[in-house]
């Protein structure tokens, strides 16, 4: 059997595993991958701390990662925090707990490496023919990146918006966050010519499987689809008119993200229109798929 790695991805929404193993072309291939919904940054746009369920919850998640994990036949297990973690002033706790009960080290990535591994998963998949941006939606921060076809990262910027972010500042008041979100991508430089649009994370995912009614979730169906401006715009606007109850019955989206995905959405929509895209690649590989491949690159 071929030596098997793992990285996990800590956000503020959801926490990611991957399990992998190198083909005989040296490309990663999946071997186990778990999502789950903890909300580590629940209340940290306004308190500015992880609640203490919230650290509870996502330590309790990690336990049963790392078990999983090792019992794959993970060697080792690369673990990375991002937007919650950054701005908590009790992240130091969380990471604590971690190393304690699942024996892991966090590293906490800042914005600027987050966007850059994002990039990389991207170029792997999708990059050599025209110039890249990448989109990042998370739960609390956005990550744009340009690059060139060779790879070349030339912008990366981490917005502070995120889907629990705006959901939590500005409730239902759609309006709001629209014209917060346009105001901050206002600082985006003109985009590469020519450039494809590429969405990484959850939200962008979860976008495509509600507008197709992925259910259950297929990432042969995902990784690779391409939506319009039109749709996204189409489903951003039904998201919008259900109320929470009705949104929790979509095929496609996870009830735990039916109350930050109309943001989600929105956030989605505006980067479309911030970067004058007129259709979106979806990756169902981001952070996590970077950081296994820049962490154990020499493996």
């Amino acid at each position: 059997m071929a030596a098997r790695y793992a990285a996990i991805d800590v956000g503020t929404n959801s926490v990611l595993l991957l399990v992998a193993e190198r083909d005989a072309r040296g490309k990663w291939q999946p071997v186990l991958e778990r999502a789950e919904i903890t909300r580590l940054g629940k209340g940290v746009d306004q308190s500015k701390r992880l609640a203490p369920e919230a650290i509870e919850t996502t330590v309790k998640c990690l336990e049963g990662y790392a078990k999983e994990a090792r019992e794959a036949g993970a060697a080792k297990i690369v673990t990375s925090a991002t937007s919650a973690a950054r701005d908590a002033s009790n992240g130091r706790e969380f990471l604590d707990a971690a190393k304690a009960r699942a024996g892991l080290d966090i590293e906490i990535i800042a914005g600027a490496e987050e966007a850059r591994l994002s990039y990389a998963s991207a170029h792997a998949d999708f990059g050599g023919e025209v110039p890249l941006i990448v989109l990042d939606i998370g739960g609390g921060s956005t990550e744009f990146i340009y690059g060139t076809a060779a790879g070349e990262v030339q912008f990366r910027h981490s917005f502070d918006v995120g889907s629990v972010r705006m959901t939590e500042r500005f409730g239902g008041d759609a309006n709001a966050v629209r014209k917060h979100l346009r105001q901050t991508f206002a600082a985006l430089p003109k985009p590469p010519a020519a450039a494809r649009l590429v969405g990484v994370a959850g939200t962008v995912t979860t976008v495509l499987s509600v507008s197709r009614a992925i259910e259950p979730y297929d990432a042969t169906k995902v990784h690779g689809a391409v939506m319009s401006r039109d749709e996204v715009h189409s489903i951003s606007q039904k998201l919008l008119m259900l109320d929470l109850e009705s949104r929790k019955k979509l095929p496609g989206l996870q009830p735990k993200r039916a109350d930050v995905i109309p943001a989600g959405a929105m956030i989605l929509e505006e980067s479309m229109d911030a970067v004058n895209a007129r259709d979106l690649t979806v990756s169902d590989r981001g952070l996590r798929w970077g950081l296994l491949a820049d962490r154990f690159k020499e493996a």
